[in-house]
C-alpha cells in the first residue's frame, strides 16, 4: 500500500480538468452518500468523488492519480455487502464512480451478447436483453440498483446460479482500466478464444483490486416460454433437500431457481415489507421457492410442477403448496424472497455469514450452525435463507430481542468464526457470493494461506505495484 497523504489541491483540480464540474464532487454533503456502504457497517471519509463519463476519462483520472500515489476507490453501486466500495477513514482515497458509464454499447440477437458499460445497472441490462427477445439470467435482489461493474467485481451470484452459473459464466469480454491509466480493450465477442492466460476472470471476482472494469461483454440465453413458479411449506431443510432431489429427476434442466427460507425470516418479511403476503394457510418452520423455466413453448412445466408437489404432499414431503397463476402472483411470491435482506434491516442489527457448502451437506450445516451460535450467544435468532440449489446459504443471525444492536456487532467475528467453523468441517466456502470486502481479509491466511495466498499476492504486485487499487480489500 502507498505512503499516502489527503489529495492535494493541485491533484484536484487536474481531476476537474478531465471531468468537468459535473463530473467531479468535492461538497461533504454530495460525496457523503458515497462513503458509507448498504449495510452502514463502514463508514469512511474522502476529498473527492470523480465520475467519469467516458472510458478515456476515467483512465486519465486513474493514470493522474497513480502519479501522484493516490489510492482509489472504484465504485458502482455502492451495494456491497462486505464493504467492498467503502473508503478509508483518514481521507487519503479517492472514489471514482462509474455511475455516468451507463450507455448499452451493442446488442446481438444472432450472437446473443450484450455490451454493456459498467455504470448500466443490472436491471437495465436485464430489460435490454429482454427488448431483444432474450434473457441475461443473473438476477440478484439489489439489480434495480447495483451496476453491472460492481456484480463483475463481485462475482455476483444469486438466484439462478443453480441453472446458469455465477456472473464470471456470462463474461465473454471486458474492458479494464489498470493502476497505471493503460486501457486493456479485451471486449471479444467469441465463445471459443485460446490465446493464453483468461486475463479476464483475473478481473471478475477481484473486487476492483486490480483494475477497473469499464465495459462487458455479457452473454445471453433465449427467453423462456414458459414459467412455472410455486411457494412450498416444509418442515425442515431436510425435506427441501429431497423436494430438489425429486425435480432433478424429473427435469434438472428446468430449474432456474430452488430458494430456501425460515420460517422467522418469512414471519419479518410479513412484519415489515409493505403488501408482503403468505400465499398459504399456515405458518411453517421453512419454505422452499422453486422456479421452473424453459424455452420450448408448451412444455408443460406446470404438469410436472404439479406432479411433483402432489406425490411430496401425499409423502408428507411438503406440508403446502401455492402456485403461481399469474405474472403478479408470481412477483408477490418473489418477493417474498427478495426482501429477506431488507426485512433483517428494519428488525434490528444482523450479522451476515454468506457461506456455501456441498448441496448434500445443506441440512447438517445448518443444523450444527444453528447448535454452535445458539451455545455461543443464547437468545440470537437464526435467519437462515438463500440458493439452497447450489449450496449458498445465507446464515444470518438477528440480534437477541433484548440486545444492543452496538452490542450484538461487536460479536460479529466471534460469531462468524463459529459459523465458519462449521462451514470448515463441510468443505464449504466462508465466501460464497458477497465476496472478501473489508469484512473478512482477516480470514483469508487461515482459509486460503499458503501457495494460494502468495500466488494472489504475486499477482496483485505485478498488476498494482504501487498498491492503489482499493487498498485494504480482499488481501490481508
Amino acid at each position: 500500500m502507498p505512503d499516502t497523504a489527503v489529495p492535494t489541491v493541485s491533484l484536484l483540480d487536474s481531476l476537474r480538468a478531465v471531468v468537468g464540474d459535473r463530473g467531479l464532487l468535492t461538497d461533504a454533503t454530495d460525496t457523503a452518500p458515497y462513503t458509507q456502504d448498504w449495510r452502514r457497517l463502514y463508514k469512511g471519509s474522502t476529498q473527492a468523488v470523480v465520475r467519469p463519463g467516458s472510458t478515456a476519462e476515467l483512465a486519465e483520472v486513474v493514470r493522474l492519480c497513480a502519479a501522484s500515489g493516490t489510492p482509489v476507490v472504484p465504485q458502482g453501486g455502492n451495494t456491497s455487502m462486505v464493504g467492498g466500495a467503502v473508503p478509508a477513514e483518514d481521507g487519503t482515497e479517492i472514489i471514482i464512480s462509474t455511475a455516468r458509464l451507463n450507455r448499452i454499447r451493442d446488442m446481438d440477437p444472432a450472437d446473443m451478447t450484450l455490451t454493456v458499460e459498467a455504470g448500466v445497472t443490472l436491471k437495465a441490462a436485464q430489460t435490454a436483453a429482454a427488448d431483444a427477445g432474450c434473457l441475461l439470467p443473473l438476477s440478484i435482489s439489489s439489480e434495480g440498483s447495483a451496476q453491472i461493474g460492481g456484480v463483475l467485481a463481485v462475482n455476483a451470484g444469486g438466484n439462478n446460479t443453480v441453472r446458469y452459473g455465477n456472473a464470471r459464466d456470462m463474461v465473454l469480454g471486458l474492458e479494464v482500466v489498470l493502476p497505471d491509466g493503460t486501457v486493456w480493450n479485451g471486449l471479444r465477442r467469441l465463445r471459443k478464444d485460446n490465446t493464453g492466460y483468461c486475463l479476464r476472470q483475473l478481473f471478475v471476482g477481484a473486487e476492483g483490486t486490480l483494475g477497473i472494469i469499464t465495459a462487458a461483454v455479457l452473454k445471453l440465453v433465449p427467453q423462456p416460454k414458459e414459467i412455472a413458479v410455486a411457494l412450498c411449506a416444509v418442515d425442515g431443510p431436510e425435506a427441501a433437500l429431497t423436494l430438489f432431489t425429486r425435480f432433478q429427476a424429473h427435469d434438472a434442466a428446468s430449474i432456474s431457481a430452488f430458494e430456501l427460507m425460515s420460517g422467522l425470516g418469512m414471519s419479518f418479511v410479513l412484519k415489515h415489507i409493505p403488501g408482503a403476503v403468505l400465499p398459504l394457510a399456515e405458518p411453517a418452520p421453512f419454505y422452499v421457492l422453486v422456479e421452473l423455466a424453459t424455452p420450448r413453448p408448451q412444455a408443460g412445466l406446470r404438469d410436472m410442477l404439479e406432479q411433483v408437489l402432489e406425490q411430496a404432499l401425499e409423502d408428507g414431503i411438503v406440508l403446502d403448496a401455492a402456485i403461481a397463476e399469474s405474472d403478479a402472483q408470481r412477483a408477490a411470491i418473489w418477493k417474498l424472497r427478495e426482501e429477506h435482506s431488507e426485512a433483517q434491516k428494519r428488525e434490528g442489527a444482523s450479522v451476515k455469514n454468506d457461506v456455501s457448502v456441498p448441496v448434500s451437506k445443506v441440512p447438517a450445516f445448518i443444523r450444527e450452525a444453528t447448535a454452535a451460535c445458539e451455545a455461543l450467544m443464547p437468545g440470537v435468532r437464526m435467519v437462515p435463507f438463500g440458493h439452497m440449489g447450489d449450496g449458498n446459504i445465507h446464515f444470518n443471525l438477528e440480534q437477541p430481542v433484548a440486545a444492543e444492536a452496538a452490542w450484538f456487532l461487536a460479536q460479529d467475528h466471534a460469531i462468524m468464526d463459529a459459523v465458519n467453523a462449521v462451514v470448515r468441517k463441510f468443505d464449504g466456502s466462508f465466501s460464497a457470493e458477497h465476496g472478501i470486502g473489508k469484512l473478512k481479509p482477516y480470514m483469508m491466511p487461515d482459509w486460503r494461506g499458503g501457495a494460494e495466498l502468495a500466488l494472489m499476492q504475486r499477482i496483485k504486485a505485478a498488476i498494482d505495484p504501487v498498491g492503489i487499487m482499493n487498498p485494504g480489500k480482499v488481501l490481508p
